[in-house]
């Protein structure tokens, strides 16, 4: 019988991915959840005969034991989150509510039938928040300062994972990935804004004028497929309760959201597009640099990216042109 896989959050970004991934090797059953009055399906329709959809909202305790009663997962990926940094100002209990206490309702159903699940948590890079130059790069000893209220709920996940551990035994797999960027990413976030726009610009949707906000802060990117076959490489190779960072080395990925755009730029087949500063999209605080460590993982799952930079990039802005 088939190992069964269960991923919340299968309708968005990477869990749509993880989907993708899973299917290609042909050995488990696929489960997903969505919220039978919100959940879009555009993500997952090219698979939805080849997966088991629940109705599900991660945030009503009896909705979640029902299903993990029924499902009684292998594997559960934990993907379903409140993403967007820039809302979780002004709907912070909204942030807990899906993050922290979604999360909560996932474990303490698994705990309720002594379920030997493998249950992995995808941290974030956010929950370091203001790191000093001295600092980089960052590793899993390094402090958490976190200045937003997402971060804040992805570090409360994170940590209610390891109580989990700890007290029950339940088999937490606890990763912190640095940013991952390609096709399915909402346009709300800077690189697939920016090429969303493009794409308008390019169909003369829009003016020549890409709105940004702040564009100086430096990360390592890495390509969304390369996350996903490290997700699944921690699931199978790392230890429960054990915290590990995952994310491109490479320093030929290391880039400002400004180059970012610039690169993107000069993919368009229009020639003379500017961009400017758009009040809206400027954040109350900004985290200057993420650029981590992660030896750790690489030496036991012996995994590193693939994809570079450009096709970041460029499959970003191809998505989003054949979308507009």
């Amino acid at each position: 019988m088939k190992k069964k896989i269960l991923i919340t959050g299968i309708t968005g970004f990477v869990g749509s991915h993880i989907a993708d991934y899973l299917i290609k090797l042909k050995k488990y059953k696929i489960f997903g959840l969505k919220r039978w009055h919100l959940s879009k399906l555009d993500n997952i329709k090219h698979i939805i005969n080849k997966i088991d959809l629940f109705d599900c909202d991660i945030t009503d305790p009896i909705s979640v034991q029902n299903m993990i009663s029924d499902i009684k997962p292998d594997i559960i990926f934990h993907c379903a989150a409140e993403s967007f940094v820039s809302p979780s100002w002004d709907h912070p209990h909204r942030y807990m509510s899906v993050n922290y206490n979604g999360t909560v309702n996932l474990l303490d159903a698994l705990r309720r039938i002594n379920s030997k699940c493998l249950f992995h948590i995808p941290g974030s890079g956010e929950e370091y928040g203001e790191v000093t130059k001295e600092d980089i790069p960052i590793n899993d000893k390094t402090a958490l300062k976190p200045v937003n209220p997402y971060a804040v709920s992805k570090i409360a996940q994170d940590l209610i994972g390891y109580v989990y551990y700890k007290s029950y035994g339940l088999n937490v797999i606890r990763t912190r990935a640095f940013n991952h960027e390609g096709p399915r990413r909402e346009k709300v976030f800077g690189i697939s804004s920016y090429a969303y726009q493009i794409a308008r610009i390019e169909k003369k949707l829009q003016s020549k004028v890409i709105k940004v906000g702040h564009i100086e802060d430096k990360r390592n990117f890495t390509h969304v497929s390369d996350i996903v076959r490290a997700y699944y490489l921690s699931v199978k190779l790392c230890k429960p309760g054990e915290l590990y960072l995952v994310g491109s080395e490479n320093e030929n990925s290391v880039f400002t959201f400004r180059q970012a755009l610039k690169q993107l730029i000069k993919m368009s087949t229009v020639k003379g597009i500017t961009f400017k500063e758009y009040k809206p999209f400027v954040r109350p605080t900004n985290v200057p640099r993420l650029i981590g460590d992660m030896s750790k993982f690489s030496k036991i799952t012996k995994w590193k990216p693939e994809i570079n930079f450009e096709k970041i990039l460029s499959d970003t802005l191809n998505y989003w042109r054949e979308r507009v």
